[in-house]
């Protein structure tokens, strides 16, 4: 892609970038919420690229600058100077034009929101339940890691520890973006603590990663939910099955079913339960969209087959290898105290080949 065509979209998106500016402070804008809320995501959106059309045609006149100095000073000293200097900016410009690239991709529009990530155990009984837990931890260590906010809103807990299913709420910036790419079978091969006799077994959890739905993006009539309230179980104190602070909503059109208990307030669990069958509702539609890029790509996000064995951690070899890229490293202890970024970098990037493939640029 020349530098001439990518000035050209660059500028036609620095219109647009203009025009949403001005849209975002109109007061007929500000009175339509949904539409406000729809155009500030939008200018939220195209600042990293203005940023890049700034520093790309900054480049690009300072080599025009540079080169015009070469051709016509007399001065050797300052064209000395001039060549240095168009040296450096010429070796800047490539890996700008391929972030440019990138950012000029389209987006998924569910990378900035949050995610409602789900464990579940699969295969292998106690064993798959201690998984989950470990998965989860991995995944908390990971959140804090990168100033996250954690909140779990139900769960189920083993027999002899971790969880037969656990769900969480994660808040920050672009969650789902990052997390997606963990949605699938992960497997753990090692000794079970139930084993006796030393073998290694195959055990299993299911990860799901959901964005989550924001107020503005699904409209739920409270005629179609049936509310249920119960007495909470497992950790919590003195309210646990003394008062009816659980909720379990169910959504009758689509029979769709969410429980809340972790708080000790019915109304706060009442909200928590609402965000997450509005999610669930929404992605009944973006299961479409991700099953609809599956079938033009290979995509290295989930399409939440169970059959999609994403990873397999080896304990006996220290091993982890994420079979969608056949990517391996040998610091298990390590993987699973939060270190997953190198994992999800890897991902990023082949997602990213396949895309400007499809794109042909």
């Amino acid at each position: 892609m020349s530098s001439n065509i990518i000035l050209d979209k660059l500028e036609g998106i620095r219109l647009r970038f203009e025009e949403v500016g001005q849209l975002i402070t109109d007061p007929a804008t500000i009175n339509d919420m949904k539409k406000y809320v729809k155009l500030n995501k939008e200018y939220r959106d195209l600042e990293p690229l203005i940023d890049a059309y700034k520093e790309y045609k900054n480049i690009l006149s300072n080599v025009t600058s540079a080169k015009e100095i070469i051709a016509t000073e007399k001065d050797e000293d300052l064209r000395e100077m001039a060549k240095v200097e168009l040296n450096e900016l010429e070796q800047k410009i490539d890996p700008l034009e391929e972030n440019i690239k990138l950012l000029l991709l389209p987006k998924d529009p569910q990378d900035t929101k949050n995610a409602i990530v789900e464990i579940r155990a699969g295969t292998g009984g106690d064993e798959a339940s201690i998984f989950a837990g470990d998965l989860y931890r991995m995944y908390v260590k990971y959140c804090e890691d990168r100033r996250w906010k954690v909140e779990v809103t139900n769960i189920s807990e083993g027999t002899v520890g971790g969880y037969k299913e656990i769900v969480m709420k994660v808040s920050g910036d672009g969650v789902y973006g990052v997390l997606k790419y963990e949605s699938g079978v992960h497997r753990v091969q090692r000794v079970p603590q139930t084993e006796t006799q030393g073998r290694v077994h195959t055990s299993a959890a299911t990860v799901a990663v959901l964005p989550e739905a924001e107020e503005f993006d699904i409209d739920l009539r409270m005629e179609d939910i049936r509310k249920d309230t119960y007495c909470s179980s497992g950790p919590g104190g003195q309210s646990v099955n003394t008062t009816y602070s659980a909720i379990r909503l169910t959504h009758i059109p689509s029979g769709i079913v969410v429980t809340c208990q972790d708080e000790k307030s019915q109304i706060k669990n009442f909200d928590k339960a609402m965000g997450e069958l509005r999610t669930r509702l929404y992605n009944l539609e973006y299961q479409k969209y991700v099953d609809e890029i599956a079938s033009k790509r290979k995509t290295m996000v989930s399409t939440g087959d169970r059959s999609a064995k994403i990873r397999t951690y080896n304990y006996p070899q220290g091993r982890v290898t994420d079979h969608r890229i056949n990517y391996t490293v040998y610091n298990l202890p390590t993987i699973m105290n939060g270190a997953i970024q190198e994992f999800l970098d890897q991902l990023q990037m082949a997602e990213n080949t396949e895309r400007l493939k499809e794109a042909g640029v």
